[in-house]
């Protein structure tokens, strides 16, 4: 099948990208580690032995930032529908997170320890219709914040991707009805020309 120009432009961004080019030399499985690791270094959200989630983890460019910090006496479990290689010190689900087969299994592998950190780089599967793909995005940011208000710590945080369009800003207002503050995050590492943005909430109000 032949590329688009679109299609190969994208892809001569990609192999040209500077943040491509140096996750292959630090060994990262993709240039997201860089977002997390960016967002990290002002927020300090990682700890040694600190349990997280990782929803939407494939191809585990965070898995491994956070195997890493976590260390041995932490806990990291990971979903994703697609296959992802071992990453040391990560629990690693395939499966559905929107299906209760997929969000019981994350519960079950917490083994009743809350989190103290919940991350969500979920993407729908796009289907290049903007009102449907902004729809299944918030869609997914809603669900890991229904997770995320069951299993986090008081004093958790919550860090999850989301696009700015259609129901962005009902979204930021719900979270701050149930979060004592919300900020958000554009890492440098994060393609100017993409609408995404991350939305970080730390310390549970009362219910």
């Amino acid at each position: 099948m032949k590329k688009s120009p679109s299609s190969k432009q994208w892809l001569r961004r990609h192999v040209e990208d500077p943040y491509v080019q140096r996750s292959k030399r630090e060994g990262y499985r993709s240039r997201a580690a860089y977002k997390l690791l960016e967002i990290d270094e002002r927020d300090k959200l990682l700890k040694p032995g600190m349990v997280v989630v990782d929803l939407g983890a494939a191809p585990g460019g965070w898995c491994q930032v956070l195997g890493k910090r976590a260390g041995p006496q932490g806990l990291v479990v990971a979903i994703d529908l697609l296959e992802m290689p071992q990453v040391a010190g990560v629990t690693f689900i395939q499966g559905d997170f929107t299906e209760t087969r997929g969000l019981l299994a994350v519960t079950d592998a917490l083994g009743g320890r809350k989190a103290d950190l919940i991350l969500s780089d979920m993407s729908p599967n796009l289907t290049g219709i903007a009102f449907t793909d902004q729809a299944r995005s918030m869609a997914l940011a809603e669900l890991a914040l229904e997770f995320a208000l069951a299993h986090l710590k008081p004093d958790g945080a919550f860090l999850v991707k989301v696009f700015q369009g259609e129901g962005y800003q009902e979204y930021v207002k719900l979270m701050r009805q149930r979060f004592e503050k919300v900020v958000v995050r554009k890492p440098k590492s994060s393609r100017d020309e993409s609408a995404e943005q991350y939305l970080l909430a730390r310390v549970l109000r009362p219910a």
